[in-house]
């Protein structure tokens, strides 16, 4: 049975962890085959948006598997990915995290470097690698603070608390609270909206929000004028003018 299981719907790609029986927790090979998923997802002009969720109803994803730790150190993707073979990686389009049930320590890491988080009501959050004296190695000493800032950050990585889906939205950690083993399918509600969008602006939204974060604003305001100004000139904003003046009005998505 394969580690990570991947399916296409039109522009829409599902990487799903699946070790079911252990939490989806990440070894080696789920590592480059994690890795490998999202530089061919990155690759694919077809692919729009990326969703990452966990098979079964108990676990998003538990963490590094610890005890096969060593293998995360060794593996041909770690030094251009992480050890648990995303942390490095941006595929330059929207990424979004179905959280369903557990999401702790490295599992916290990869729904963190996801662009949004939508949880089930199940959903749990926490270091729990505390515990053991494992570090963050996959990016969660950087993005933590900067989705729920640096005081709710270090408390999450210094106590090792666990967090209900609530706790989880109130810090900013999670977006959407849906119902129990509904989180795939508003992700992918909100995947197919987002992949209908004109993609030239958004993509670059994306990256100088992305790149922008933590410069002074005339730092930033410089990046945006330098990565989202020229879209203006991009054939898809044409279309999206005429398709204003003409009266589509089109229904905005409503949160849950």
């Amino acid at each position: 049975m394969p580690k990570i299981e991947i399916t296409r719907d039109g522009p829409v790609t599902v990487i799903t962890l699946n070790r079911p029986e252990v939490h989806n927790c990440v070894d080696a090979e789920t590592a480059v085959a994690l890795a490998s998923a999202i530089l061919s997802f990155a690759d694919d002009p077809i692919a729009r948006v990326l969703v990452v969720t966990g098979a079964g109803s108990m676990a998003f994803c538990s963490g590094a598997d610890l005890k096969a730790a060593a293998g995360l150190l060794a593996h041909p993707f770690v030094n251009v990915a992480g050890p648990m073979g995303f942390a490095r990686l941006d595929p330059g389009k929207p990424t979004i995290a179905a959280v369903n049930g557990y999401c702790f320590a490295g599992g916290m890491e990869l729904a963190s470097w996801c662009d949004f988080r939508i949880a089930s009501a199940n959903a749990e959050f926490g270091a729990l690698n505390r515990r053991w004296g494992v570090p963050f190695t996959d990016g969660g000493t950087q993005r933590f603070a900067r989705l729920c800032g640096q005081g709710n950050a270090l408390y999450l990585m210094e106590t090792g608390v666990r967090l209900d889906a609530l706790r989880a939205k109130e810090i900013g950690l999670v977006q959407e609270i849906v119902a129990r083993g509904a989180a795939l399918d508003r992700a992918l509600e909100l995947a197919h909206r987002i992949a209908a969008y004109p993609q030239s602006s958004l993509r670059a939204d994306r990256r100088a929000a992305l790149e922008g974060l933590g410069r002074d604003l005339t730092s930033g305001l410089a990046i945006e004028a330098e990565i989202c100004v020229p879209t203006v000139a991009d054939p898809e904003l044409a279309l999206g003018l005429e398709r204003f003046a003409s009266g589509d009005r089109p229904e905005a998505p409503r949160p849950a």
